[in-house]
């Protein structure tokens, strides 16, 4: 009986987790074949992968791909999320590419690229462009061609994103983000100024019940997936502040819902409110001040600065940081100054 399935639409993380227990009655049988026959368009390579990556765990032990299932075991199965059914366009897009082996690359992806196609961005997305490249230009052309991917970021928000480039190093990045190990830390400017200079924020994150367009939090978790922010505070500017947000969960929009439901949105973030002055005077000169602060950043300030991990491959520790973009600079500056001019 299969007991658990994560994930959906509604995570950022690209895996698949199935727990199953095995019936009293069930006869010796290859593993491989027993979950084919139990989880739908699970084929039997995607599970020898899991297998050879070590993550199928049967009694809490990983086992190989010919281990055969015995009565009542617990088994335990991580895949790499299958891609959806849209056909990739290879496009000449260009890419900044941070890092790249035969097995992964690192990009820093910019604001307004969409990740993957799907329902009304069939084209101009990172994978598109990623496919020409690793077609075309790619050092390790000549290995498996498609992009694969482990986990998403938001279309408007900058920073580093991991690939990876053959099915054995997606499947062992899966496992990665399933177990929490692989370390993200991002930086988001935020309205106001947090009471306490570092925190953690816990609550079930879903799908709003009254839009179903955001994420909100219900912290009494009977809706939604379990999710933790821990945050600090950089720097103050009185009626804004630069946070650093570590992720130990990655559900759509985590940040942006949990720091809107501690009362403190992203600067500029309209899907969640922050697009309004929340904090400050209601002087005409500030007012258009923010106005001004609005058209420089017109996205949510949040940037994926920092991503630490083992090479799923060699497992050398790998840890890459990436500079806030101009945009989110420049709000920086603009807020330092004003801030300046009126503790003067």
């Amino acid at each position: 009986m299969i007991e658990e399935k994560e994930p959906t639409e509604e995570q950022n993380e690209l895996f698949e987790h199935y727990q199953l227990t095995v019936d009293k009655g069930q006869e010796l049988i290859r593993i491989d074949k027993y979950l084919m026959n139990r989880i739908m368009n699970a084929s039997r390579n995607k599970i020898q992968n899991a297998a050879k990556a070590g993550n199928i765990l049967v009694n809490g032990s990983a086992i190989k791909q010919n281990y055969k299932v015995k009565p009542l075991d617990n088994i335990s199965i991580v895949m790499a999320y299958p891609p959806r059914e849209v056909e990739i366009i290879p496009q000449n897009i260009p890419l900044n590419i941070v890092y790249e082996d035969e097995h992964i690359m690192l990009i820093n992806k910019e604001a307004g690229m969409v990740v993957h196609p799907g329902f009304n961005n069939y084209d101009g997305t990172l994978v598109n462009a990623l496919t020409y490249y690793l077609e075309n230009e790619s050092p390790t052309k000549h290995l498996n061609p498609e992009p694969l991917l482990v986990h998403r970021i938001d279309k408007d928000t900058t920073g580093i994103m991991l690939v990876a480039k053959t099915e054995i190093a997606q499947t062992k990045l899966a496992k990665n983000f399933f177990d929490h190990t692989i370390e993200r830390k991002y930086q988001a400017i935020i309205w106001g100024d947090p009471k306490e200079e570092k925190g953690t924020i816990e609550g079930h994150i879903g799908r709003s019940l009254k839009n179903r367009l955001v994420q909100a939090v219900f912290p009494d978790g009977e809706h939604g997936k379990p999710a933790i922010t821990h945050y600090k505070v950089l720097r103050s500017f009185g009626y804004v502040s630069l946070v650093e947000c570590q992720l130990e969960t990655g559900r759509t929009h985590q940040i942006r819902a949990h720091m809107k439901h501690i009362g403190h949105p992203l600067f500029s973030d309209t899907s969640y409110g922050g697009d309004q002055i929340l904090k400050g005077t209601t002087f005409t000169k500030y007012k258009q001040f923010v106005q001004n602060c609005f058209k420089l950043i017109p996205r949510q300030a949040l940037h994926a600065k920092y991503l630490g991990f083992e090479h799923p491959i060699t497992g050398e520790k790998m840890e890459f940081n990436s500079d806030l973009p101009l945009d989110m600079q420049q709000l920086i500056e603009k807020w330092e100054a004003y801030s300046k001019t009126k503790s003067e």
